[in-house]
């Protein structure tokens, strides 16, 4: 399969090409078909108290768990102590299964798209085996976050989430909601409404912001796409890292305006990632044609 080649247009500008990754997004879920939420009641991030009584995720349907790369970064999920301050130990078994994640999902045209897209903007190899090692130096390189030795990487905090004190760190991703949630780890009491746009979402919000305590712990926001691939979340971050100004990106995503935050931690073998996340802006409503088009 060959490598989506980025347009002038993209290459000029990260909302373009944030929308064309959404686009190249082939195993993103369908809501209602593939998996349905219940957000129940909304609040601001500075309300506590309970407002939502039932779960989050009513279910994913199974057929979900047989692509490639959800099996396989479901896999990495375990390779974690989720306290900072613990060194993290990395065994053979973690390496090869961080190894099959980025073979898996650099076959995939969102990854491809990014690969293309970094190395045209000059912030890749156009090797591939060399963009996947720098994939691993910026997402799988241990860092310390809270002394007591290398406790930390980037696809860690973003993709597990880490606890430090009684609060949570990082967590921005749906799968592991999904899963936690399922075990009994995580209460999901509310989502918290869009800074602009809507006073309200629905079930069929493809990025929430929402409020939840993980193992006790508690995060008063944190936000999320919702059915995205594994590989999308990667590619999309990455290219906002690697290509974007400053800390923050803003795009245009499906019906959703957001910027996408990077943080980095500097190192003479390579930047690496300290958090990147989706900050939901809110809704624009002329972007809603477009997005059901998609």
């Amino acid at each position: 399969m060959a490598a989506p080649e980025p347009t002038p247009e993209e290459l000029a500008s990260l909302i373009e090409a944030g929308k064309r990754l959404w686009a190249l997004d082939e195993n993103r879920l369908t809501p209602g078909v593939d998996y349905a939420i219940n957000l129940q009641s909304g609040k601001s991030m500075w309300q506590r108290g309970d407002a939502a009584p039932e779960k989050l995720f009513k279910g994913v349907k199974k057929d979900v768990w047989t692509e490639p790369t959800f099996v396989i970064f479901y896999a990495l999920l375990d390779n974690y102590s989720s306290e900072t301050g613990v060194a993290e130990v990395e065994g053979a078994q973690e390496k090869k299964e961080i190894s099959d994640f980025l073979d898996a999902v650099l076959r995939t045209k969102v990854m491809k798209y990014c690969h293309k897209y970094c190395v045209e903007r000059g912030m890749a190899s156009a090797s591939v085996a060399d963009f996947k090692k720098q994939l691993i130096q910026m997402w799988f390189s241990f860092y310390r976050r809270d002394g007591g030795g290398n406790d930390s990487c980037g696809f860690e905090h973003v993709f597990v989430g880490e606890s430090k004190g009684d609060t949570i760190t990082g967590f921005h991703n749906w799968i592991q909601f999904y899963i936690e949630e399922g075990r009994g780890n995580v209460d999901y009491v509310g989502y918290v409404r869009p800074k602009t746009g809507r006073d309200n979402a629905d079930d069929e919000d493809r990025l929430v912001s929402v409020q939840f305590s993980w193992k006790g712990e508690e995060k008063s926001v944190s936000t999320f796409f919702v059915g995205t691939s594994p590989e999308f979340e990667l590619a999309l971050y990455t290219m906002c890292f690697l290509c974007g100004e400053g800390e923050k990106t803003f795009l245009e995503i499906a019906q959703y305006d957001l910027n996408v935050v990077c943080y980095r931690i500097s190192s003479k073998y390579g930047d690496k990632v300290a958090t990147a996340y989706p900050d939901l802006l809110g809704e624009d409503p002329s972007n809603e044609l477009a997005a059901l088009a998609l």
